[in-house]
Formats: structure tokens, sequence, C-alpha cells
């Protein structure tokens, strides 16, 4: 069996690597991914889908380095279940609306825009609730 997921999108904070007991580095960061589309009446409308991504080993390394928030990546890797449920992890929005993270285990990782484009271009997306540290602003 074999599944592959891609996706492009911005990092809604700066990477965060530790270490495993046994020295394996292991970096993980949110990534948010935006649909435009217009809608029934006719407005645009957006549709943000988040992704906690993780890293391990020299890619790791490499993503904690460079990566910071607001950059813009390709991830290929694939998509992990949250082992309670067999989907998405589920949590609830600040607005009280359903929302979903999916775990991704990055294969690869490209680096789309330089450092200060990403600072300059970063759009704006709020942190789904229930991730590590929400008290700061994504972009």
């Amino acid at each position: 069996m074999f599944q592959k997921i891609i996706i492009v999108g911005h990092l809604g904070r700066d990477p965060e690597m530790r270490c495993t007991p046994t020295g394996a580095s292991v970096t993980n960061f949110p990534l948010a991914t935006t649909r435009v589309f217009p809608g029934a009446d006719g407005e645009q409308r957006k549709e943000t889908a988040w992704f906690r991504v993780t890293a391990w080993g020299k890619l790791g390394e490499v993503c904690n380095q460079y990566l910071h928030k607001g950059s813009k990546v390709l991830i290929e890797g694939r998509l992990s279940v949250d082992p309670a449920t067999g989907g998405p992890r589920i949590y609830q929005k600040q607005d009280g609306t359903a929302g979903a993270s999916f775990e991704v285990t990055a294969g690869e990782v490209k680096f789309l825009s330089s450092r200060t484009a990403a600072e300059e271009t970063a759009p704006e997306h709020e942190l789904p609730p229930g991730s590590p540290t929400t008290d700061d602003l994504p972009f």
C-alpha cells in the first residue's frame, strides 16, 4: 500500500525542534493552506485547512534552520491519522464551530519563498485552538 500527500502553504509559526531520548531530531510546525472560491451569492469565500507537519532527522534540522513563521513551502509526505478517531484531530474553533487538524509526516520539503519575501507577503491566519502555543499570532 502507498499514500502520498502534497500540500503548499504558509507556516503558522516558527518551527520547533527537539530531540527524542534516542537522539533523533524532530521538528514540528503548523501549515495553513487557503482556498479562495466564489460562494453561491457571488462573494469570494476563503477556506483554510491546517496541517501539523513533522519532519525527522536532517530534514527537520534544515526546516528548523531556514523556515520561519510565514514561509511558503511545498510538503510531500504521508498523512497520519489520529489513533483515537481514525481521522483528523477534531477541535472546537473560537467561534464554536468544529475544525480539523491533519497530521503530515514530511518526506520532502521545498522552500518556495525567501526569508524577506515571506515576511512581506504572509497571509493572515489564526492557529486552531489546542495548538501548542495559541497566544502567538501566526502571521
